[in-house]
């Protein structure tokens, strides 16, 4: 056992000293250096978007009415390219960015919800504005997803897979709603937005959407929003 001791320690004496204490081989001095990882990147913040008169016409509007009729709600601002969340009750429940057509309009093109995305001409891919009941169902590949009007094809879901040329998480990142047009008419929502307060109080039995006119006036939408001064009037 000595000889092979005296000719470890000729070739590596730390080695030697080991084997004779019957310690494990120590690990050398740059493993035991800890391999610092990449700095994570901050979150990027999510704006919080700012309601236009129209919008803010239309919350006051809905609240003082309830015209929601006991349904949570949510009113879409394409001016401001946002949308604004609400209970059943009219409580307030967050507001964030959306992606929209990229067309302004106010009206479906008739029979655009039996073509495919291929055949729908650029004119085509706008967000219709109204009062739209939406409920949630199926779509292509098995998806369940919010229907906003099943019936041209208008839906309310995350941003999907698709053209990373569109570059739609930076669109929707971004701190202005000029950029904000880039989809065939569905209404694209923040994922964990979308995920957390959306889904939740929209599966049970659907509830209102109110899509903000780009280029019509809020009363040829809404007709009822006419008596809404007084309603204020009657309020005070």
């Amino acid at each position: 056992m000595i000889p092979i001791l005296l000719a470890l320690a000729s070739v590596a004496p730390h080695v030697a000293v080991a084997a004779s204490h019957g310690a494990k081989k120590p690990v050398a001095a740059a493993a035991k250096k800890k391999v610092k990882s990449a700095p994570k990147k901050p979150a990027q913040k999510i704006p919080d978007p700012q309601a236009s008169v129209d919008a803010t016409r239309m919350i006051d509007w809905i609240a003082s009415s309830r015209n929601n009729a006991g349904y949570p709600y949510a009113i879409v601002d394409k001016k401001a390219a946002a949308i604004f969340l609400f209970d059943a009750k009219g409580k307030a429940l967050g507001s964030a960015p959306v992606l929209i057509g990229i067309a302004t309009g106010d009206d479906a093109t008739p029979g655009i919800g039996s073509k495919n995305l291929a055949e729908i001409g650029p004119a085509e891919k706008t967000t219709p504005a109204g009062r739209f009941l939406a409920k949630f169902g199926w779509a292509a590949g098995k998806q369940r997803i919010l229907w906003v009007d099943y019936a041209t094809s208008v839906a309310l879901h995350t941003i999907p897979p698709g053209n990373p040329k569109e570059r739609r998480v930076e669109r929707m990142l971004s701190p202005t709603s000029d950029d904000n047009r880039i989809t065939f008419g569905c209404i694209n929502l923040p994922r964990a937005f979308y995920g957390a307060k959306v889904r939740p109080i929209f599966q049970k039995k659907g509830g209102y959407v109110y899509v903000m006119p780009d280029t019509k006036s809020l009363e040829e939408v809404f007709p009822p929003i006419r008596v809404q001064p007084f309603l204020n009037a009657s309020a005070s």
